[in-house]
């Protein structure tokens, strides 16, 4: 049994962790800097690289390790099955500087786990084994962690899995408290969290609905998580990590005005790739950050619904210009309106 290896310095030693959770077309270069910019979570974690007999290394999600200037470690996140190209993907990926390989166990889309890659490697805790204890003796000098759900459709495998964690050494759990047929719906099992922190050994993320600074603190001290990870919340309030450690220190949450929003949605729509986007597809990419960002702009949901039916830029940044340039005072919402 190989040891743990130990982790990236954190940000603030004394405080919990906190990392932005990987999540497909939107943890990339950009996203990584334009997060920086407000405030950088201990951790980064990029999008997964796709791992077959075919498989080569992704450039542009290479580019969030090799061009990221952010001065936070980053995780390369793997999906597959194929225990031998899991194995050279991992190898590939340890010569550039990567703070440690992370295995998808976790992602609840359909086209993904019919594979039986990500979430759908929930349904078979001996294969977990195999691919765990291969990726462990490959990957013997750098982290080697792991992002799951509590289970596929029921949470009959957890704990199995939970000790398959254990026997490999596995130097980070990032643990969304939902089971893989739950997606995003159904509330999330914290206390299931609670129970995997105190059954492995390593130190565990608590990811899933972390909406703000307070939510973080009531996950932190409900299951005694080493830190949270945040994902779609931290698409809508970039804001977030800054304000979790104020949150930690018993410190005044700084207001985030509404006009900071404005420019956050500039800084986006600015995006390196811009240039040679349509504007179509262009305000369809930032509608995915808007989708969120709106939630917790206008806790009514009118600015959603608006948003949703803009089809130009100018329309888009008309309205965007409305809502939040017309009231000076006006903040972004601490909690999201419970629509969502």
């Amino acid at each position: 049994m190989s040891s743990q290896v130990s982790l990236p310095q954190p940000l603030y030693p004394c405080l919990p962790l906190t990392a932005l959770a990987p999540m497909q077309d939107v943890t990339n270069l950009w996203f990584m800097k334009v997060i920086a910019h407000y405030g950088s979570p201990d951790y980064f974690f990029t999008e997964y690289f796709r791992v077959n007999d075919t498989s080569r290394l992704n450039r542009s999600i290479l580019a969030a390790i090799t061009e990221n200037d952010t001065g936070r470690p980053v995780f390369a996140q793997m999906i597959g099955e194929s225990i031998p190209d899991l194995v050279r993907t991992a190898i590939d990926l340890c010569r550039y500087n990567i703070a440690g390989v992370d295995l998808n166990m976790g992602c609840p889309a359909p086209r993904i786990y019919r594979k039986n890659v990500g979430g759908g490697l929930l349904l078979y805790p001996e294969k977990v084994d195999r691919i765990l204890a291969e990726l462990r003796q490959a990957v013997n000098d750098r982290p080697l962690t792991v992002k799951m759900r509590l289970g596929f459709e029921n949470t009959d495998t957890l704990y199995e899995i939970l000790d398959i964690i254990n026997r490999h050494s596995i130097d980070l759990l990032s643990l969304h408290g939902r089971t893989v047929k739950d997606m995003y719906h159904s509330s999330v099992k914290y206390d299931l969290i609670t129970e995997a922190v105190r059954r492995v050994h390593c130190p565990v993320l608590a990811n899933g609905n972390i909406h703000s600074a307070f939510a973080a603190l009531k996950v932190l001290s409900q299951t005694g998580a080493a830190g949270v990870m945040v994902g779609r919340w931290a698409i809508g309030n970039p804001w977030i990590f800054s304000q979790i450690r104020q949150a930690l220190r018993f410190e005044t949450i700084t207001p985030v005005y509404a006009v900071e929003v404005r420019n956050y949605i500039d800084r986006l729509w600015q995006t390196p790739t811009a240039a040679n986007m349509p504007e179509r597809s262009r305000v369809g990419y930032l509608k995915m950050f808007l989708n969120y960002i709106a939630l917790l702009v206008d806790t009514e949901g009118h600015f959603l619904r608006l948003m949703r039916q803009t089809q130009t830029e100018i329309e888009l940044f008309n309205l965007c210009d409305r809502v939040l340039l017309s009231d000076s005072t006006k903040t972004l919402a601490l909690a999201p309106y419970s629509g969502m």
